[in-house]
C-alpha cells in the first residue's frame, strides 16, 4: 500500500453554488445565492479563510430542484478574475466538449489567472441533458473509454508539440497549441480532476487523472475506492491524489448539528429527490458488478445530491476536525465541502475547524516522526499553529 502523506497539509475546496436551490434538495432555509455577486463575495471569503479550490457545477437544463443554472466554464473564469489565490475547477462533460477546444479554453484561463485554472471531467451525470440536446448517450463503461481518450488528449495538447492521437472517439492530428499553459512550479499542466465510484471510473482515474474525486463515503467505503484507483495507478507509474465530498454542519453542540440534519431531511423536496434518484441510479444498474455513482444511495443520502451526509462532517468543530483527520489517515488529500449557508459557514469553517485540523495534523505527523509542512497550510490555519 502507498504510504500516506502525513507531511502535507490537507487541502480544502467548496462547491460553487452556481445553480439555484443550494446544495440540498430541501425547503429548509439556505442562505445561499446562485448569482454572480453572491458567488464573487463567497470566493473572496473562501480564499481568505484558507480554501485553495472551488468546484463549479456543470448543469444545463435537467435540474431536479435547481431551476436556474449558470454554465460552469464561463462562471469559473469570472471567479478567477475576481480572486487572487483561489484555484477554480470547471466541471465539463466529454460528450459536450471537443477536447482540443477545451484545452485551448483552459490555456487562456490559465494565463488570465496566473496558473489557477483547473478542470473536472464528468463522464456521465444526467442522461436527459444529452438526449434532449441531441447528443449520443453512451452506455456506462463506454463513457469511460471516451473519457480516458479525452483526458489523454488534454494532457498531450498541454505538454507536447505536434501532438497526435487516434482513438475510438477522437482523432487529433499533429496539433501544437501556443501559448502552452503557464510553467508553474510543482505542476506539469493545469490540474485534471475526475470523479466516479464505479470500477470503470476508478480504473480510469488511476491511469489518467491527477485527482480522483469521490461522492461522500464513510471511512470503509472510501478506503475501497482508493484501493481501486491505486490498483490501476501503480502499473501506469502514476500517483493520483484523492478528494472526498462532504456536507458540513458545524454547530456549537452535536445535538444542534444533528437537529439541523433532521430538519433538512424532514423538509426534503420528495418529488425532486425521487426524480433525481431514478435518473442517476441508472449508472450503478448499468455496470457488471453493480457498483457506480449513487448505486447504494438511499433517499436520505440523495437529499444532498453528492452523498455529502455519508462523510459524517456533522457535529462540533472539534468532532468534524477529528473526523477529517481520520480521512487523512486513509489517504484523503482534499476535502470538497458544501453547506446550508455558504458565505457564513465557509468563513466559520476557516476560523473554527481548519485550525483544529492543522493542530491534529501536526500532532499526527510528530507521532510518526514526520515533519509537518506548516508553511504549506493556509494563512489562517498557519496562524493558529503559531498561537
Amino acid at each position: 500500500m502507498t504510504a500516506i502523506d502525513l507531511s502535507t497539509p490537507l487541502k480544502f475546496a467548496y462547491w460553487v453554488p452556481n445553480v439555484s436551490g443550494g446544495l440540498v434538495v430541501s425547503t429548509v432555509e439556505q442562505r445561499t445565492g446562485w448569482d454572480f455577486d453572491y458567488n464573487k463575495k463567497l470566493a473572496r471569503i473562501a480564499e481568505n479563510a484558507g480554501f485553495e479550490y472551488a468546484l463549479t457545477q456543470a448543469r444545463y437544463a435537467a435540474s431536479y430542484g435547481a431551476d436556474k443554472q449558470h454554465e460552469a466554464t464561463s462562471f469559473s473564469l469570472a471567479l478567477l478574475g475576481a480572486t487572487e489565490r483561489l484555484k477554480v475547477i470547471a466541471a465539463v462533460h466529454p460528450g459536450m466538449w471537443q477536447p482540443g477546444v477545451l484545452a485551448k479554453f483552459i490555456i487562456t484561463a490559465d494565463h488570465l489567472s496566473n496558473g489557477r485554472a483547473a478542470v473536472n471531467i464528468v463522464s456521465g451525470w444526467l442522461k436527459d441533458e444529452f438526449v434532449n440536446f441531441g447528443l449520443p448517450w453512451l452506455e456506462h463503461d463506454e463513457r469511460y473509454v471516451r473519457t480516458e481518450e479525452f483526458i489523454r488528449i488534454l494532457r498531450g495538447l498541454w505538454t507536447e508539440k505536434e501532438f497526435a492521437q487516434a482513438g475510438k472517439y477522437y482523432d487529433i492530428n499533429n496539433v501544437t497549441l501556443s501559448p502552452a499553459p503557464l510553467d508553474i512550479p510543482g505542476r506539469a499542466h493545469p490540474e485534471i480532476f475526475f470523479g466516479g465510484n464505479s470500477t470503470a471510473a476508478q480504473a480510469t482515474a488511476g491511469r489518467v487523472a491527477d485527482w480522483y474525486f469521490s461522492n461522500g463515503k464513510d471511512l470503509a467505503g472510501f478506503t475501497e475506492n482508493i484501493a481501486g484507483v491505486r490498483a490501476a495507478a501503480v502499473p501506469a507509474g502514476r500517483t493520483p491524489r484523492f478528494g472526498l465530498n462532504g456536507f458540513v454542519i458545524a454547530r456549537d453542540t452535536e445535538k444542534e448539528a444533528k437537529e439541523t440534519l433532521r430538519e433538512i431531511v424532514a423538509k426534503a423536496h420528495r418529488p425532486a429527490v425521487e426524480g433525481f434518484k431514478a435518473s442517476v441510479q441508472e449508472a450503478g444498474a448499468a455496470t457488471a458488478d453493480g457498483k457506480g455513482m449513487w448505486a447504494d444511495s438511499s433517499y436520505e443520502d440523495l437529499i444532498q445530491y453528492n452523498d455529502g451526509f455519508k462523510t459524517g462532517l456533522i457535529g462540533t468543530p472539534e468532532q468534524i476536525a477529528e473526523r477529517i483527520v481520520e480521512y487523512k489517515k486513509i489517504g484523503v488529500n482534499l476535502l470538497l465541502t458544501c453547506y446550508l449557508h455558504f458565505q457564513e459557514e465557509v468563513q466559520s469553517f476557516g476560523r473554527d475547524v481548519m485550525p483544529i485540523v492543522r493542530s491534529l495534523e501536526a500532532e499526527l505527523a510528530a507521532r510518526n516522526g514526520v515533519e509537518f509542512k506548516a508553511a504549506d497550510a493556509s494563512p489562517t490555519a498557519e496562524r493558529a499553529l503559531i498561537r
